[in-house]
């Protein structure tokens, strides 16, 4: 039997059809703050005692049933979809197990649309900081990898074409610094994040003297969304999430990209490990990168998360709107494909085998070490630079580098050979060193091991700083949840 509906049955009649109850429950969507709602119930019992606005034992009553349902889980019938949402199951349970006298006054003060605001931020802000950890656990592989990898040569690119020697370090820590970003973007988001909805019912806050600032502690939020139709109707914080998610994505299939082109038989920089490998079901020699493929993949999942979230909320007027729970759907599909996928990539590169010789033997091929010819016939000779790019870049359409064809080149170009004016064969062919090239990009930010080893110190530095914050961002959520629990326990008289 359907269990009833208590917010229904009042101002509606009439049953719904099986497909009209099924299209307006969130349920599938409600499963995942269900346990965020239960700690708001217990905060609002606490501040309705508090306000002596219920007494001490209606507030035992349903703070007791409410510590079941967080110890042992919350009854599956809550779950029903003959309920609208999960708000309504648990209050029609309570009611069924406490009695309408006191389960009755649970909602006193405050509506489903605040309610589930409050729910949704406090799911959120647990997943941004899971997030958070996985990145910082990302970052974390990336510097390792390039500490091993400081004198790894390899070539660089620009339009996928060879265009200057590097490092696998200077490489790496490229991609860490954008992951860096990300990590950072999501800890500003989390504070916009973290402000407590509560109190503001339907739009209008209610009449009844509630303490906002109360809940808010109790349930570890840094402040208010003040104004209260902000509160019930804004999800800005949901879409500023996804957006930040969604760049993070876009940094994780770019390297997932550069492993699935590196892994290739026409690359071979890389090896990945066979657990983030597939095979062929009908080409036995097959190893497809099939994990970063999906992984990829997922970075159009996440954006369309966000974009369709986005254009949910784009034309809504204030305050709330029953749009905003397509939106909820959205915003948990986004979350949790960043999670899953963004979680695989440290295994991935922790496991992953670099083929350091083949990178060295790509490294000074096409040509990568002309821009250090061309600064050399600056400094030796006091040519523009324009003049000496020029004469470089003659010479490589001639076919070659060696002094003859420079001095066809630059005959061409200036009107004097090259030899004429001191350039010698040992001149061009130390200007043409992939190893001497690197070793002279010491400024800040570049691949020679000097500004290598400097910014892994600085960027290992800033992650440190970050994880410690991140700690006692957890710490401050866990001593709220666990203060909340104990004032609930000692009102019930447990």
């Amino acid at each position: 039997m359907t269990p009833k509906d208590v917010v229904r049955r009042g101002r509606l009649a009439g049953e719904r059809t099986g497909e009209m109850t099924q299209f307006l429950s969130s349920m599938n969507a409600d499963r995942y703050i269900a346990d965020a709602d239960i700690l708001v119930d217990m905060a609002h019992v606490l501040m309705l005692h508090k306000q002596q606005i219920i007494d001490r034992e209606t507030a035992a009553t349903l703070l007791r049933a409410l510590l079941e349902f967080y110890d042992e889980g919350i009854p599956e019938a809550a779950f029903d979809e003959g309920f609208e949402d999960i708000h309504a199951g648990i209050e029609s349970i309570l009611i069924g197990i406490a009695g309408e006298e006191a389960g009755g006054r649970l909602h006193i003060g405050r509506s489903r649309n605040d309610e589930v605001a409050t729910c949704i931020r406090m799911r959120l802000r647990e997943d941004i900081t899971k997030q958070m950890a996985i990145l910082a656990r990302i970052r974390q592989v990336l510097l390792e990898l390039a500490a091993r990898h400081e004198a790894t040569v390899m070539p660089g690119f620009t339009h996928f074409q060879h265009a200057q020697p590097t490092t696998l370090a200077h490489h790496l820590l490229a991609h860490e610094s954008a992951f860096a970003r990300d990590y950072q973007r999501l800890s500003q988001a989390l504070g916009r994040v973290n402000r407590c909805p509560l109190g503001a019912a339907a739009f209008a806050s209610t009449g009844y003297p509630i303490n906002r600032e109360y809940t808010a502690g109790l349930l570890g939020f840094d402040g208010l969304v003040v104004n209260t139709m902000d509160a019930v109707s804004s999800r800005d914080f949901g879409l500023e999430t996804l957006a930040h998610l969604s760049l993070m994505m876009t940094h994780t299939s770019r390297l997932y990209e550069e492993m699935i082109l590196w892994s290739s038989p026409f690359i071979r920089f890389v090896s990945l490990d066979d657990a983030f490998c597939s095979t062929s079901s009908i080409m036995p020699q097959k190893k497809n990168p099939d994990t970063a493929e999906i992984m990829r993949a997922k970075a159009a999942s996440v954006l369309g998360a966000f974009v369709a979230a986005s254009a949910t909320l784009k034309a809504l007027p204030l305050s709330y709107n029953r749009d905003l729970q397509e939106l909820t759907v959205n915003l948990w599909r986004g979350v949790r494909d960043a999670k899953h996928s963004s979680g695989l990539l440290a295994g991935m590169l922790e496991t992953a085998t670099f083929n350091t010789e083949r990178m060295r033997e790509e490294a000074g091929r096409g040509y990568s070490t002309t821009t250090d010819l061309a600064d050399m016939l600056v400094r030796r000779l006091n040519l523009p630079f324009r003049t000496a790019h020029s004469i470089v870049g003659r010479a490589v359409q001639k076919g070659g580098l060696d002094l003859s064809t420079l001095d066809s080149a630059s005959v061409e170009i200036s009107g004097e050979a090259l030899s004429t004016r001191g350039i010698t064969v040992a001149d061009v062919g130390q200007a043409l060193d992939v190893e001497a090239a690197i070793a002279s990009r010491k400024a800040p930010g570049g691949p020679s091991p000097v500004a290598v080893k400097s910014a892994i110190k600085e960027q290992q530095a800033e992650l440190e700083k970050d994880r410690e914050e991140l700690e006692r961002i957890n710490e401050a959520y866990s001593r709220a949840v666990s203060a909340l629990i104990r004032d609930a326990g000692r009102l019930a008289g447990e």
